[in-house]
């Protein structure tokens, strides 16, 4: 029998960044529908050539690299089986390639490898970043070393196929950095409180979608399904995100953090600072720590305390190009002046002490894994005797 838009085309795993990977069930219509928004934001046409180092096996690679290249008919290239940095850089050149895309992590990689292997980049007209937030030194850092002239910044998940939100090649540089830009067309978006009622603009809670980007659901597993998946009084069938966000006037979307990735700091007793207990974001602290001058690269977890139930802990990565590293103690002014103490950091670990290693555990799309950052986060503590 001929084929159907609604039939199931893909399953797709999820990242696993909490747990285990869940495999989402997409139709024709989600892919090829979203791969046509990637491919319209960028405005790929016959003319040009795409560079995307992310897999195939992941929607970044399939959908925003792939299957975007396919609906505009412009030409793909694959760089290499696995990422490789230089390898990337040396497809960009050979191939003349206009667009380039990739996660934070993969722009780091490459930029790192154009401070010692001085290739000439002329050709990038546009390039897509995904899978975690873009610190504005990085992208300054792309725009400047590869001469990329308008990059865009996308957001969404596994089960929306991917892309429900991206920024326009006309937005300002203050669009690119604090935002995840317009809800895509057709596609609906609201912000929604802790029992369920839409909250007005500008105010922060859980961000919802709905529309043709939506997954059938979990392969086998109703359960999950429904966790995540709800239909409203109207009949409309919402994804509940689990990220917290809101909307501006202007309709740009704002990522706060995530619903479930909270600190919660002093929950068992008054602390110094007098604290009764204070939820704290992991994601305003990244983003605070990504604005450091000499910073590159930060994630934020929650580590248990026995007085004060969890603490902030962060893993950084300095910002090379022969730049001094920071004390621990900067770190916690510079976390301390905008945040305030409450949230500056405990633990402070390095990328690239020994003891700490080169890198963090990560999805196939670059998302840290936060549930096996923080038991490498205790094993280091009782390595280095820190008091739990």
């Amino acid at each position: 029998t001929a084929a159907l838009a609604s039939d199931i085309l893909n399953l797709q795993f999820t990242s696993g960044t909490t747990g285990a990977p869940k495999a989402a069930a997409l139709t024709h219509s989600n892919l090829i529908n979203n791969a046509r928004c990637n491919a319209a934001a960028m405005r790929l046409t016959g003319e040009d050539v795409v560079c995307s180092p992310p897999p195939l096996f992941h929607y970044f690679g399939l959908v925003m690299g792939f299957l975007a290249s396919y609906c505009s008919g412009s030409a793909i290239v694959f760089p290499s089986e696995v990422f490789d940095a230089k390898a990337t850089l040396d497809a960009v050149v050979r191939e003349k390639a206009t667009a380039l895309l990739g996660v934070p992590t993969m722009f780091i990689a490459e930029l790192e490898v154009l401070e010692s292997k001085k290739h000439v980049i002329t050709t990038l007209r546009t390039g897509l970043a995904a899978g975690s937030p873009v610190a504005p030194h990085l992208m300054a850092g792309i725009k400047k070393n590869m001469g990329v002239k308008g990059m865009l910044i996308a957001y969404g998940m596994t089960e929306t196929s991917p892309v429900t939100f991206i920024t326009s090649l006309e937005d300002t540089e203050d669009r690119m950095f604090t935002t995840i830009g317009k809800v895509l067309p057709h596609t609906g978006a609201k912000i929604i409180g802790s029992h369920g009622e839409i909250l007005p603009i500008g105010q922060k809670g859980e961000l919802c979608t709905s529309g043709p980007a939506l997954q059938r659901g979990y392969y086998n597993d109703e359960e999950k399904t429904q966790e995540v998946m709800r239909f409203d009084e109207n009949g409309v069938r919402w994804m509940h995100t689990g990220d917290e966000a809101f909307i501006d006037a202007e309709g740009y979307a704002h990522i706060t953090g995530r619903i479930k990735d909270i600190i919660i700091r002093g929950k068992f007793r008054f602390d110094a600072l007098g604290d009764s207990g204070e939820n704290i974001s992991p994601a305003e602290i990244e983003d605070c720590l990504l604005k450091h001058p000499m910073v590159r690269e930060a994630c934020v977890v929650g580590l248990h305390d026995k007085r004060l139930g969890e603490v902030v802990t962060v893993f950084l990565r300095g910002a090379g190009d022969n730049t001094p590293r920071p004390s621990d103690d900067q770190i916690r002014q510079w976390v301390s002046q905008y945040l305030g103490r409450v949230k500056q950091p405990k633990h402070i670990f390095w990328l690239g002490d020994s003891d700490v290693g080169q890198d963090l555990p990560r999805t196939g799309n670059g998302k840290y894994q936060k549930h096996l950052i923080r038991a490498k986060g205790d094993l280091l503590l009782k390595r280095r005797g820190a008091r739990l």
